[in-house]
């Protein structure tokens, strides 16, 4: 019993943490297209709650998590309008790359908690991992397509969904070892974040399509 009450709270704490830090990239991005504050804060929103949203319906979990805690909408209102307030007012500009960092750390958390939501609910290791990536990755997707961009998560070539996939079977594998819960949880989050962070700083990147000048056709590089 006290080893499940510790697993749930570290699943709250790491679910609280990508919440966070995904409604932080939301805004920086909402805010870098000059949306109005509503605009912001839906983004940001969207960005943080969706993965988890769509994993929760998939696995018939109810209630929802934010719904259930529903104090995080009001962390995600702050977020929302204060990034609006001091960005606009300090008149600075958010890069691609500064969006790209809270955005490593809630992959990790969300990736990694998912996928051990999901194997507590039975769930085989190949549909928690999926469950992992789902709640890692949609938000992005969402946001992206919200913000009339090409989602980068899909269409990049940056090690994103691959790194939520490999960390959540890290996860399971952990807990398919002996290893607790907790233990699965907090390397396989810190394991996809710092490879996050590692990709974004020395720009790591899956194999690119490549223009062939002579002919104009598109060859995979070799």
């Amino acid at each position: 019993m006290l080893g499940e009450t510790a697993l749930q709270t570290l699943l709250f704490v790491f679910e609280g943490v990508g919440v966070v830090a995904f409604a932080l990239s939301g805004a920086l991005a909402a805010v870098r297209k000059r949306l109005d504050v509503v605009g912001v804060v839906v983004i940001a929103f969207l960005t943080a709650m969706a993965g988890g949203t769509v994993r929760d319906v998939l696995l018939d979990r109810s209630p929802l998590f934010w719904v259930e805690h529903e104090y995080w909408l009001w962390v995600i209102i702050a977020i929302g309008v204060g990034s609006a307030i001091i960005l606009r007012s300090r008149h600075f500009e958010p890069t691609s790359r500064a969006i790209q960092w809270p955005d490593a750390l809630g992959l990790g958390v969300f990736a990694a908690a998912g996928t051990q939501i999901a194997l507590d609910m039975d769930s085989s290791p190949l549909i928690a991992t999926l469950m992992g990536v789902i709640s890692a990755v949609t938000g992005g997707i969402l946001r992206d397509v919200m913000l009339n961009d090409l989602p980068w998560v899909v269409a990049s070539f940056q090690l994103y969904a691959i790194l939520a996939f490999g960390g959540g079977l890290l996860v399971w594998g952990i807990g398919a070892v002996g290893g607790s819960p907790q233990l699965a949880v907090t390397v396989g989050a810190l394991s996809i974040t710092l490879a996050r962070v590692a990709s974004i700083a020395f720009n790591w990147t899956l194999p690119n399509w490549r223009k062939d000048d002579h002919t104009g056709t598109i060859q995979l590089p070799r």
